[in-house]
Order: structure tokens, then C-alpha cells, then sequence
């Protein structure tokens, strides 16, 4: 069942009262504090070198940590007892991490799991400053730490990604629950939304192009068509996006360049402008500008896949209205803040709808079916790729209506999963199965060419392909920092609508 109170945690956790994270803490592992005598090995993902420069003891560590609840306790005077007792009981979750950090591992399980206990307990709402407090020297270590080891590239425009929380402050971070008021968000975020929405003229336009060059095309190949693709046909296309057609033939094309010189030399013949054929291009088209309409247009060869990929996330977008209104916010964030750009490294507008619809078949209850998994009732054939999922959808309109998750809500629980959830270096997200597979299933734990696989996105059906795979180890910090520059915006900013969709402006 779903818990509507917009405090949910995004990853369904239940929450409990301070006496039974107490009772569950007391009982936590069969923890023995190591002899003088004995080495510790640090367990995966913690640094075997003390942190800060040298080694702490537990008591100096305590002091630090009570030092700073000193000082808050300034700041939260007027609050009340049992406030205060929450207070002490996050120093000691924030010591009982540190201790575990160091043997949790030797013991067969992992600091998250000792953490969270067997009823997955969250943190406390009052602790959310104390978290931040309680690690501000420890983080400030890191970074020193790290810029004495970094390597930066010359020909790199991009200064983010030198801001990353630790680890632990993740851990912590993921277990806190929504802001009490997200909910003043809807609002504002739906009028964004209504915004993008390309008008119905831009539609009518785009159809009017395409019945252009299906004219002049049917003259040259009368057994060939054209198909749109991409966001001007899958219901995510913003308002003034140009158009992608895919030129279809029955047969095989084994000469696309001498195809192309051809349309071009036809297009070119009937007053379109700026008609370019690319040739050498990753993918090759023809590219033009329709003066009547003012729409520019890519044209490619025989690129069926990604017309059936277009179907597919349209049918989705039919299914749930908060489709639509979370891939539009989170594509307006990813333009805004410079993070939409393959050719610097980051994701296309593609994997973040992918990521979108990902997201809500993850929801508790699920927004989102998952339709590949299914009864197939339309199946096709491409480039040796079955295509085959239940496109019906007319018939889920209602899937959804169990979760009554707002705009607000899913746009906080999105940015809060891929800030502090997501687990990037195991976790591969896959819209076929609806579900989170592991990076050694698909054998994407290591780079092959220039394929890396440091955000692990599956295409639907042309599964050997990884959408992250364009990202590389300084353009994942970079997307990771602005994840976590969203989550925190969505949670503490009073007016989180002007700061999320900020331009960032490359220096």
C-alpha cells in the first residue's frame, strides 16, 4: 500500500518512533570492538587511509560530534525534550556508523544493512541539519584529500563535479523523508509543465512538412516511407523542437551516402533550404530548413528501431498523465543545467525519459507497468531485434490511480533516488523488465573502447545498449553533483522552482 503522506521516503521505507530505533539499534549484529592487537581491513569503498590526516579515536570523534550538537543545541533551544533526545540519538547513529564502517564487513554484512535494521528505519526530520553539521570536517578532509590526487584536462570547460558527498552522507541523505510542504511545488510545476507543451499549430506544421517530403520522395521511390521519430512523435517533444524522419525501405541499403546525395539533390530542387547531406556522420542524414514552416528536419536511412522505440515511449506516456509532467521537468532541468549534451558527456533526452518511465514502475504501487513484460500484442522484427510488447494501453488507463503521488512529490523522490539512491557502480536501469539488473549480468563492469558504463542505462530493445555509455568518469561527477544540487534544492529551498532551473553557464 502506499503511504500518501508527502513525508514517504522515495524508496518506500517505513518510518518508526526514536523507542524503536533504539530497541533496533541495541540489537544490531553481535558487535566485538576490536583488540589493539588486531589489523582492520577496510571494507569495500572505504578508504584504508585515515580520513583528515591522521587517525581518531572513537572518544576524540565523540567530542567532535558533541561539540557540534553543542552548538546546535543553541539554535534548536526552544525546541522540545523529546526533540532534543532525537538530537542525541542521531550522534549516536553517527558514531555507530563510524564504528561499523570499520567491522561490519568481517562480520557478512553491510553498514546500509546495520543501518537501516530489519524494519528499513529512517532519520529522524529534526536530524537533517545535525547530518550536514556533524560531517562538515570530515567532508571538508576529502576534498583537500582529493585535490591533492586530482588530475584535470586542459581542453575540460566544465568545473563541477568537485563536490561530491561521501559515502556515508549518502547513506544518511537517502533515509530522510520528503519536506513537509512539497506539496506548494505542484503548482508551479505543472505551470512549467503547461509551458513546454509545444501548441497545437506546431503540431499541424510538422504534419505539413511530412506530407512535403512524402510528395517529392514517392516520386523518386514509390515503395518507400516516412515515419517521425524521436521527441517530436514520442509525446515528449518541448515546443519549437525540430523534427527526425526516418526514410524507410523494404530492402536493404547497402550504399546509405549514395541515397542521401540523392534525396539531397531532390530536396534541394524544390526550394528547401540549408539541404546538407552528411554522409560521414555517426548516423548519416540529410538535414534541411522548410522556409514555409520554419521547422528544421533531420532525414535518415532505414533507422526503423528507433521509429519502434518512439512507439513504445508514446504508449507509455499514454498510460499515467505524470508521465509526460516529470519528463518534461526533469529534460527542462537537464537543458537548464547543462546536462543534455552527449558530446560533453552527459545523457540524452532519450535515457532521461528512459530514466522517467523507469522511475515510476519503480513507485509503490507502481504508476508504470512494465509493458515488455506483458502479453505481446504487437511484435515486429527489426535488424535481427524482436520488438514485442503489450500495446493495449487504452485498457491501463486506470493502472496508476492506486498511487496518488503528486507532480512534487515524484519530481523530490526523482532527484532524491539518483542523489542518494541509485547505486551506480552495481545497478543497471532497465525499462524491459522493469526492474534494477546488475551490471556483471549485463557485463558491463568494465569499459570496452569507448564505451564506459559509469550510469547504466538499458535501451528497451536494442539491449547491448547502454545509453551511459557516452559518460565518462569526470561527466559522471559532474551529472552526479547536479543530481544532488536537485535533491537539495527540492528539499530546503524556499523557492526551489527559480533554483533548480537555473541556467548553469559553462566557464
Amino acid at each position: 500500500m502506499l503511504n500518501s503522506n508527502p513525508n514517504s521516503s522515495p524508496y518506500a521505507f517505513q518510518h518508526q518512533n526514536s523507542v524503536e530505533r533504539g530497541k533496533q539499534r541495541q540489537n544490531v549484529g553481535n558487535y566485538r570492538p576490536p583488540s589493539s592487537m588486531e589489523t582492520i581491513r577496510a571494507p569495500p569503498g572505504f578508504s584504508g587511509k585515515p580520513r583528515g590526516g591522521g587517525s581518531r579515536d572513537l572518544g576524540s570523534r565523540r567530542k567532535h560530534v558533541e561539540d557540534n550538537v553543542d552548538k546546535l543545541k543553541a539554535e534548536y533551544s526552544h525546541l522540545s525534550g523529546d526533540n532534543e533526545m532525537l538530537l542525541r540519538e542521531q550522534l549516536d547513529i553517527e558514531e555507530f556508523l563510524l564504528e561499523s564502517s570499520r567491522v561490519s564487513y568481517r562480520e557478512g554484512f553491510s553498514v546500509r544493512d546495520k543501518f537501516k535494521g530489519e524494519d528499513g528505519g529512517q532519520v529522524d526530520k529534526v536530524g537533517e541539519k545535525l547530518v550536514d553539521s556533524l560531517l562538515i570536517e570530515e567532508e571538508s578532509d576529502d576534498k583537500n584529500d582529493k585535490k591533492q590526487h586530482g588530475r584535470e584536462k586542459e581542453s575540460r570547460i566544465d568545473n563541477r563535479g568537485q563536490r561530491l558527498l561521501s559515502q556515508r552522507v549518502r547513506m544518511l541523505k537517502r533515509q530522510m523523508p520528503c519536506c513537509g510542504d512539497i506539496h506548494r511545488l505542484n503548482a508551479p510545476l505543472l505551470a512549467i509543465y503547461e509551458s513546454l507543451i509545444p501548441p497545437e499549430e506546431e503540431r499541424t506544421k510538422q504534419k505539413q512538412i511530412l506530407a512535403l517530403l512524402e510528395k517529392l520522395v514517392c516520386k523518386e521511390w514509390p515503395k518507400a516511407q516516412l515515419f517521425l521519430y524521436g521527441s517530436c512523435a514520442n509525446s515528449f517533444g518541448v515546443s519549437k523542437s525540430d523534427i527526425d524522419v526516418c526514410l524507410a525501405f523494404n530492402e536493404e541499403i547497402n550504399d546509405k551516402a549514395e541515397v542521401l546525395l540523392k534525396l539531397a539533390d531532390i530536396l534541394q530542387s524544390d526550394n528547401l533550404q540549408n539541404v546538407q547531406a552528411l554522409t560521414r556522420a555517426r548516423v548519416p542524414i540529410v538535414k534541411l530548413m522548410d522556409p514555409t514552416t520554419g521547422i528544421s528536419c533531420d532525414i535518415c536511412i532505414n533507422n526503423v528501431l528507433a521509429v519502434i522505440n518512439t512507439k513504445l515511449l508514446r504508449d507509455y506516456a499514454k498510460i499515467d498523465a505524470r508521465v509526460r509532467q516529470l519528463a518534461f521537468i526533469v529534460k527542462h532541468w537537464a537543458k537548464s543545467r547543462g546536462v543534455n549534451e552527449t558530446y560533453r558527456g552527459t545523457l540524452s533526452s532519450y535515457a532521461y525519459v528512459l530514466m522517467c518511465i523507469h522511475f515510476l514502475q519503480q513507485r509503490r504501487p507502481a504508476i508504470l507497468p512494465c509493458l515488455q513484460g506483458m502479453e505481446k500484442t504487437y511484435s515486429i522484427t527489426v535488424d535481427n531485434i524482436e520488438c514485442a510488447y503489450f500495446d493495449k494501453v487504452e485498457q491501463l488507463s486506470n493502472f496508476g490511480s492506486p498511487n496518488k503521488e503528486t507532480v512534487a512529490q515524484l519530481v523530490w523522490g526523482f532527484f532524491n533516488y539518483w542523489a542518494y539512491g541509485h547505486d551506480y557502480a552495481n545497478s543497471v536501469i532497465s525499462v524491459r523488465t522493469g526492474s534494477i539488473i546488475s551490471k556483471q549480468e549485463k557485463d558491463w563492469t568494465r569499459r570496452v573502447g569507448n564505451d564506459r558504463h559509469l550510469i547504466c542505462i538499458e535501451d528497451p530493445f536494442e539491449i547491448s545498449h547502454d545509453l551511459g555509455r557516452v559518460v565518462d568518469k569526470f561527466s559522471i561527477r559532474v551529472l552526479r553533483e547536479e543530481f544532488e544540487r536537485a535533491a537539495h534544492i527540492t528539499q530546503y529551498d524556499p523557492n526551489p522552482c527559480v533554483k533548480l532551473f537555473e541556467p548553469y553557464v559553462h566557464s
